[in-house]
């Protein structure tokens, strides 16, 4: 009976998955076929943000068809035989589409990781008599692309890439690995790793398509601001989420400390990414003391109670869901 059940629940996964990896795959095949047709993307034709969201769709599409296979073989180890997989699989979809596919526009000829970054310009801030304000960056695409690449900024969209393969794969193994025993010790962990997945999938998406209404300026607006903050305290509280559902029924230390820990470092990493990907600078959420930069560490006081708010929120979670403490 509960292998019936357990084939059920893999077909039904497999088929969401496909079904949601569906305009993934899609940008994925026009990048190929032009590259195969033509020996290049044309500007006009080429998919935005191709990468890393097709290679992120192939790899768990892998770590869900293989489901059974890890499961048979690593049995309580299989997510982390079926992750192993995944990344692997990801990070090969991601260098092969980087160094192997070239746009072409009438200004510049460069790699897919090139481009990538064209689409990810901003106008800096500039110093002026004291006073900080707004200046038009006015380098073409060949400008950014031949003198300012920095293959950091990658961190990124690794990063983001990384914790939505994770995410996803411990949510299908984990309840894989209910159904098959009965035993639901995760269950409300794997509840909020799903909300949490899901919710934060939906921010990616809404940033590809809106890049959260930011008009190129430092200064955004208070729904850019909104939406910013609530992306990096997400991207922390699936990750804290993540370890936290593997450390259940362990000492208060690791089963809520140490996630909310995460949380926070992770948050903390996707601010030293975006400082990256700015030259330095990083965006602003309002005018005052709350919002300007602290010295030497460019992060603003709002910014740090973004990155605590990820921590906080993780350690709520993880009480909510943890087991009775143990001492031992």
């Amino acid at each position: 009976m509960k292998d019936r059940e357990f084939k059920i629940y893999w077909l039904t996964v497999l088929l969401i998955v496909f079904a949601v990896s569906f305009y993934p795959l899609y940008m994925g095949v026009r990048v190929l076929s032009d590259m195969i047709a033509q020996g290049t993307v044309m500007k006009e034709n080429y998919p935005k943000y191709v990468i890393p969201y097709t290679p992120i769709a192939g790899a768990v599409i892998l770590g869900v068809l293989l489901l059974p296979l890890f499961l048979r073989l690593f049995r309580r180890r299989a997510l982390l035989g079926g992750s192993a997989l995944s990344l692997g699989a990801f990070f090969g979809l991601e260098l092969l589409f980087e160094r192997k596919v070239v746009v072409t526009s009438s200004e510049a000829v460069a790699k897919l990781a090139d481009w990538q970054m064209y689409l990810c310009r901003y106008i800096p801030p500039e110093e002026y008599a004291g006073e900080t304000v707004i200046a038009v960056r006015t380098e073409t695409a060949v400008d950014l692309l031949i003198g300012d690449y920095n293959p950091a900024f990658k961190l990124h969209f690794y990063m983001i890439s990384v914790v939505l393969i994770l995410a996803v794969l411990n949510c299908v193994y984990g309840f894989a690995q209910i159904v098959k025993t009965g035993n639901s010790a995760r269950k409300k962990a794997l509840i909020m790793q799903s909300i949490a997945t899901g919710v934060f999938l939906g921010l990616c998406i809404l940033a590809c398509f809106t890049a959260f209404w930011r008009d190129g300026s430092i200064l955004v607006s208070p729904l850019s601001a909104s939406l910013m903050c609530v992306f990096f305290i997400l991207l922390g509280v699936t990750v804290g989420i993540f370890l936290g559902s593997l450390l259940l029924g362990k000492r208060r230390a690791l089963a809520r400390l140490l996630p909310a820990v995460a949380a926070s470092a992770t948050t903390l990493l996707m601010y030293v990414g975006e400082m990256i990907l700015l030259h330095g600078h990083l965006y602003r959420f309002g005018v005052g003391f709350f919002f300007d930069g602290l010295p030497a560490i460019v992060l603003a006081p709002a910014d740090i109670a973004v990155i605590l708010a990820a921590g906080l929120v993780t350690a709520i979670l993880m009480r909510i869901v943890s087991g009775p403490r143990k001492e031992g």
